[in-house]
């Protein structure tokens, strides 16, 4: 029997952030993911030498690392860390107390004590940053500045470093000299991330891949009708000219780059988003490459539905997902690899709420049920599992940024006797593929088509302005403008044909920075007409989605509740509950399958907190699986409200202080066409105007398997006497 052979492909991205016509740069992830997630899963990988991986590293990232590291840039977010901590304007101190939080708090602030104080002080969601700044002395803004930029490094970074670990054991009080010396720390670890890579490349450990420069939508470039063959009736911009010569543009700077920068040409792409299509084959076999990626629902339907998933989520012919295919379009050939979806979702949502200890049994034990299952069908060649998703942004999810769980994987891997870690390029060359697959699937590995892209009326608008824009500039080159203007000004161009900026005008993502998305795209617009001395268009001046900025993750009870629990859809019941609706977070991952829980309602009585939970179709379709809903209460903490069977007409319901059961709670459930949840204040021993901080989590076989909100908690007071006054009165 030949061993499993899993390749491991961690995608490294991030848009290209700065305005380099002005010299601004809003937007601090490239620094920040950098100290934490591209240096620490190097450093991973490094720890463990015999692991094997691909890294596929994105040159709109890599520019930026080398702009910081090589030419002193900074961003916004690094200026005002830099400034003295007394001299802040206005301004400055209400960016700060906008931004200086944006961590995930249960991973990244919660565990330390002062910036938990800090965050329980600035009243998210109640106070604006204006307001709280009058909270906010020196000091406190001195330590949040240091705060915000020290949780940004990896877990690894304290281990290696013991001047690092005590500055973090210090917790409060730093100087600002003291906090420049961990502004330079960070730059010393931005300056190792490169090299690290090639130290890791060179000695044969890690493959290194690439994408397109600024990780444009491949086939939309080439031909935005390709939409159409995953959704037939969806809605197209105005504009539907392709630009093949931008697509292969975007692929040969990649190639350029990548070998300047590492020394080497590439063999493997992961194409932007994981989207695919023939047409694209011929570019990216001329530019050299060896191999591609994508979903396992490009295969899926590339077959006509004859690799699938049944309805347990078993594939129903492993041997043909677990093997590379030939694709082929005139006269060009590449390979290609299927990443295993539910793999890689396990690492990139599901393993986060596992002990890690449990994630690595779990994910060594799903691999060994694999390397059964295909032993049968694997006598020429041995089955290749690729788990391919983000490198950086699941970890701040995990507990201890997954430092036990990567950790405790790897070790596994690299010493099991059966499976066998593999770059991609190697396995390839050792086991090529040999069957054909007729005709590629146009699509992407959300979903396995472009609706987050294209197809939505503000997507279609943004397509529309990148069309009229890219005409202008045509037309100006041809009247021969000076070549470096123009040389500016398609650049310009080719970072606005970057996927991130749609991936937020699509109304399933939000974050705290759409409008910032929305002026970044539109500003990229406008500085090809800058750069060729034309007045940019009244349209890139104004947003295109304007409607959506407003938006707040949930919103707050504007009055009590009068409710009666017995799971019935009643509106009015529940017309002065604040509402939560289930969307993604900051951050540029998704799950491609939809939330069970899509909306949670919150609100109160006089003598109750009472939660409604609703889903797509009915509470038992929708939980029939799930074993138990848990409702934990960050403050008052120690609380857990446990709803067992929430699928079933009859849920039982319980609370816990600190694990013992209390038989006094009046907690009670109700389950039908929605769950409703109800417990008094009597129970949680909760006092008027005392805050309120609660999560939900799905429960399955011991394990979380959905959390609502996916970050952070709900977080609001318990109503005073006088409270229903106070909101007519506002």
């Amino acid at each position: 029997m030949h061993d499993l052979s899993v390749a491991f492909v961690w995608h490294q991205h991030q848009p290209y952030y700065p305005d380099d016509v002005s010299g601004h740069n809003p937007m601090p992830w490239v620094r920040l993911h950098g100290t934490k997630d591209y240096w620490g899963m190097a450093m991973h990988l490094d720890e463990v030498p015999e692991m094997r991986a691909t890294i596929n590293l994105v040159p709109s990232l890599l520019t930026q690392i080398e702009a910081y590291t090589k030419q002193g840039r900074q961003d916004e977010h690094l200026r005002i860390s830099s400034l003295p901590a007394d001299s802040l304007s206005e301004t400055d101190r209400v960016y700060l107390l906008d931004n200086f939080f944006m961590a995930n708090p249960d991973q990244m602030i919660r565990p330390f004590a002062r910036y938990r104080e800090l965050y329980d002080q600035r009243g998210l969601g109640v106070d604006t940053a204006a307001r709280a700044a009058r909270r906010f002395t020196t000091r406190d803004i001195l330590d949040l500045q240091c705060w915000n930029n020290l949780v940004w490094f990896h877990p690894l970074a304290f281990e290696k470093h013991a001047d690092l670990a005590e500055f973090r054991a210090k917790g409060q009080h730093w100087t600002e000299d003291e906090k420049t010396w961990l502004l330079e720390k960070q730059m010393e670890l931005l300056k190792q991330i490169i090299p690290l890579h090639r130290k890791l490349a060179k000695r044969g450990q890690v493959e290194l891949s690439t994408t397109p420069f600024y990780h444009p939508i491949l086939p939309l470039l080439i031909d935005k009708r390709l939409a159409r063959q995953a959704m037939p009736h969806v809605d197209l911009p105005r504009h539907l000219e392709g630009y093949a010569q931008d697509a292969a543009a975007q692929i040969q700077r990649a190639v350029e780059y990548h070998t300047r920068v590492f020394g080497s040409r590439p063999q493997g792409m992961w194409p932007s988003e994981g989207s695919v299509a023939q047409a694209v084959i011929p570019l990216i076999a001329d530019a050299g490459f060896q191999w591609i990626a994508s979903d396992e629902e490009i295969l899926t339907h590339s077959t006509d539905g004859w690799v699938a998933r049944d309805a347990q989520g078993h594939v129903t012919h492993p041997e043909a997902l677990y093997r590379p295919w030939r694709i082929e379009e005139g006269g060009r050939k590449l390979q290609m690899i299927f990443r295993d979806h539910a793999l890689s979702d396990l690492i990139g949502f599901h393993y986060q709420r596992y002990d890690p200890e449990q994630a690595v049994d779990d994910m060594i034990g799903k691999l060994s049920a694999i390397h059964h299952s295909t032993a049968a069908h694997s006598s020429k060649q041995p089955a290749l599992v690729s788990i391919i998703l983000d490198g950086e942004n699941c970890w701040e999810y995990y507990r201890n940024g997954g430092l036990e769980f990567l950790r405790g994987l790897y070790r596994r891997l690299a010493e099991h006797e059966t499976i066998r870690p593999v770059r991609v390029t190697d396995q390839l060359r050792e086991h090529p593929a040999s069957e054909p697959l007729g005709r590629l699937f146009a699509g992407s590995w959300i979903s396995h088509n472009y609706a987050i892209w294209i197809g939505h009326p503000t997507c279609n608008r943004a397509w529309d302005l990148l069309s009229e824009t890219r005409n202008m500039l045509v037309d100006r080159a041809s009247r021969k403008k000076p070549a470096a203007e123009i040389a500016r000004a398609w650049q310009e161009l080719y970072i606005a044909e970057g996927s991130d900026w749609f991936w937020w005008f699509d109304d399933q993502h939000s974050s705290s920075q759409d409008a910032l998305f929305d002026e970044l795209f539109r500003k990229h617009l406008q500085n090809v007409y800058t750069l060729l001395g034309e007045e940019p268009p009244v349209e890139l001046l104004q947003p295109i989605s304007p409607d959506r900025f407003q938006s707040r993750v949930y919103t707050q009870p504007t009055g009590l509740v009068d409710v009666t629990v017995d799971g019935r859809e009643t509106y009015f019941e529940w017309i002065n509950a604040g509402v939560y609706t289930a969307s993604a977070a900051r951050g540029t991952m998704s799950m491609t399958d939809a939330q069970r829980i899509e909306q949670l309602r919150f609100g109160f009585d006089r003598e109750r907190l009472l939660l409604r939970f609703d889903v797509r179709g009915t509470i038992n379709q929708r939980l029939a699986d799930v074993d138990m809903l848990r409702i934990v209460f960050v403050e008052p903490t120690g609380y857990e409200l446990l709803v067992n069977q929430p699928g079933t007409a009859q849920p039982t319901v319980q609370l816990f202080h600190n694990e013992v059961p209390l038989s006094k709670a009046g907690a009670e459930a109700a389950s039908g066409r929605i769950l409703e949840v109800a417990v008094t204040w009597r129970g949680l021993a909760a006092a008027a105007d005392e805050p309120l901080h609660f999560y939900a989590e799905l429960i399955r076989d011991g394990q979380p398997m959905e959390r609502i909100p996916r970050e952070g908690a709900i977080e609001t007071f318990v109503p005073s006497p006088d409270f229903e006054l106070m909101m007519w009165q506002a």
